[in-house]
């Protein structure tokens, strides 16, 4: 089940990477359009986690980053909401035509949503005309070449929502978070002992009061079934710091209610608290953020 082919028609794989396969490209993230790949660099191998970003800007960043996106192996979207799933059918039909070109085999693609986000979201309607799309079940890993993806389920008001562990043969790990008022129980026991944590750091509690939202938006936002806040960011990872850890990236900065200088000084406070190590990056709306970096 979700066992998907190996690379072929020579698109050329990566190289190992030190501390562990795995890599995070973070395409875009942010309420504009959110999109990410999680890449096995012993094999070239990636599966995409959303898809709010148009064609050409996913092919881009991914061009960034070094990755070739025909060697996609599957796609998972965590909710319903446009930011993440608006470019889905383009980019698939894209890859296509990519392919194409290049004279190489079309990717193989599963893309794989909880069954309430299937039935609510109109994207993923259409991607089905030229992708199989298949059921998350929380709890439940989907095997993708070497990796296994566990959704697990988040707080927010969307159909349905999860975010994702991302297991290596290899023992290598990466936590993924984004979109959730609150760190659930699920969340907790998800993403303890990775190498990579991708955390959702939305918004400045004093910038959300004093901005010029409407005050069901600011309720919204700040809520259970909204967004983490930076604080919030921080006692979540003060929390799940372990010695296996790397690399921390903030996700989903909001551009009225954040600045990366407000999440920066938030995260790295706990790391130098602790005494920890870890690297600490920023996710980004218009530029490629990846950990390790190259």
């Amino acid at each position: 089940m979700g066992e998907v082919l190996g690379a072929r028609g020579g698109v050329a794989a990566g190289g190992a990477v030190a501390g562990g396969p795995l890599r995070l490209h973070v395409l875009a993230s942010g309420s504009r359009g959110n999109a990410a790949v999680v890449e096995d660099a012993a094999s070239g191998a990636g599966v995409l986690v959303d898809c709010g970003v148009n064609g050409k800007v996913l092919q881009e960043r991914c061009e960034q980053a070094g990755f070739e996106p025909l060697r996609l192996r599957a796609v998972v979207v965590t909710h319903d909401h446009s930011d993440h799933t608006q470019g889905l059918g383009v980019v698939l039909r894209g890859l296509g035509r990519r392919a194409k070109r290049l004279g190489a085999p079309a990717p193989a693609l599963e893309v794989w949503a909880l069954p309430e986000v299937r039935e609510r979201c109109r994207a993923l309607a259409e991607a089905a005309q030229c992708a199989e799309v298949r059921d998350l079940v929380l709890g439940q890993a989907v095997a993708v070449g070497e990796m296994a993806l566990t959704p697990f389920p988040t707080s927010h008001d969307a159909a349905a929502s999860c975010g994702l562990r991302i297991d290596h043969a290899s023992g290598d790990a990466i936590g993924y978070l984004t979109d959730s008022g609150c760190l659930t129980p699920a969340a907790r026991a998800a993403l303890r002992d990775v190498r990579l944590l991708a955390l959702e750091s939305n918004h400045d509690p004093q910038m959300l009061a004093g901005g010029d939202y409407p005050a069901f938006l600011k309720a919204r936002v700040g809520g259970e079934r909204g967004h983490l806040s930076n604080e919030q960011a921080a006692d979540a990872l003060d929390e799940l710091l372990g010695p296996r850890l790397e690399w921390v990236v903030a996700m989903h900065l909001s551009e009225n209610n954040n600045r990366p200088s407000l999440v920066e000084r938030a995260l790295q406070a706990v790391l130098d608290r602790r005494g920890h190590g870890a690297g600490l990056q920023v996710a980004a709306q218009h530029f490629l953020v990846s950990v390790p970096p190259a």
